[in-house]
């Protein structure tokens, strides 16, 4: 296992800036740790047709997900300023407000990778396992 960390700005999208940071290195693997807050939330929620867009400031305190170069599927939990929880798959728009911390694992033993399944209707993970 390779360890990768990295500190995001106010403004930066969190989605956007997971996705990159997988893709540009090939990754493939899953979230460890991301602590940070935000200022805008959008989310996929369960069987939900339309997303989840909230402005306002949000501590992270959760989130898990398996990364691959042609594909992310990560859910993050958030908090609001009453310890309102709210939580779903992590999309585009999610904006910083001070920071995020990531820790990201990258998995030598096997390769993620994302097809279409027609079941489902979305991208879904297909893992091989490397050659030693």
């Amino acid at each position: 296992m390779i360890t990768h960390a990295f500190r995001l700005d106010p403004g930066d999208d969190l989605n956007k800036a997971i996705e990159g940071y997988v893709a540009e290195r090939s990754l493939s693997g899953y979230v460890l740790v991301c602590v940070g807050s935000l200022s805008k939330a959008v989310l996929r929620l369960a069987g939900a047709k339309e997303y989840l867009d909230l402005l306002e400031d949000f501590e992270i305190v959760s989130m898990v997900g398996t990364l691959s170069a042609d594909g992310c599927h990560i859910h993050t939990s958030i908090a609001d300023s009453r310890g309102n929880m709210h939580g779903g798959h992590l999309v585009d728009g999610c904006i910083v407000r001070t920071t995020a911390e990531i820790v990201l694992a990258e998995d030598d033993r096997y390769h993620f990778s994302r097809e279409f399944d027609e079941a489902t209707g979305f991208d879904e993970l297909k893992v091989k396992k490397r050659k030693s």
